[in-house]
């Protein structure tokens, strides 16, 4: 995530009153709490305002069993947007003619996805109240890999392999898991280029 004032520095905080990303030159401590100088402004002339605090961590995580909302409450309007592009794909996958054991696997996916966005809303609402910066997660559009982005394209991949009968294929029901294999691969290979 980028410096909501310097776009070309990295931001190491959140500002605790409007959340917004700060890079160390624009971040002010006070009592251990990071805010911006729009937010102090207003209290260093006037004393007996009280700053606001950050999100309700409470609140995002009961708002974050709606796909999307959690994350508008934070203020992330495209992981919002990615989300609820997730979830949405999942049941559609659900919803068609898959053949047999698909269903399970993307029930637990959506399982899954489904208890990870409160928890997710959850920690992101702590983490922006605390100054620091969010947890990095799939859904990230900012960070180095946009997991949620190549989410995204594999469950419109196998939409469209489904519209076009690819999926009912014989051939495609034996061959998936090589899908598993060159995904670990590749996890392999990043984290081996990494220590390098």
């Amino acid at each position: 995530m980028k410096c909501a004032t310097h776009p070309e520095v990295d931001a190491t905080g959140y500002c605790r009153n409007c959340g917004k990303p700060l890079c160390p030159a624009c971040m002010r401590e006070v009592h251990g709490a990071l805010y911006c100088e729009t937010c102090l402004a207003p209290v260093a002339l006037r004393p007996d305002v009280p700053l606001r605090t950050g999100p309700n961590p409470g609140l995002a995580a009961t708002l974050g069993f709606i796909p999307g909302l959690g994350a508008v409450y934070n203020g992330q309007y495209i992981k919002a947007l990615i989300h609820v592009l997730i979830f949405g794909g999942l049941i559609a996958l659900l919803s068609s003619d898959l053949p047999g054991g698909y269903d399970a696997i993307f029930g637990i996916a959506l399982g899954c996805f489904y208890f990870y966005m409160p928890i997710e809303a959850y920690r992101t609402a702590k983490a922006r109240n605390m100054g620091e910066a969010g947890p990095a997660d799939f859904a990230s559009v900012d960070g180095p890999k946009p997991l949620g982005a190549f989410i995204l394209i594999a469950i419109g991949a196998l939409l469209l392999m489904r519209n076009f009968g690819l999926l009912e294929s014989e051939w495609f029901a034996k061959s998936w898991p090589l899908g598993l294999i060159i995904l670990g691969g590749w996890l392999v290979w990043d984290r081996m280029r990494k220590k390098s």
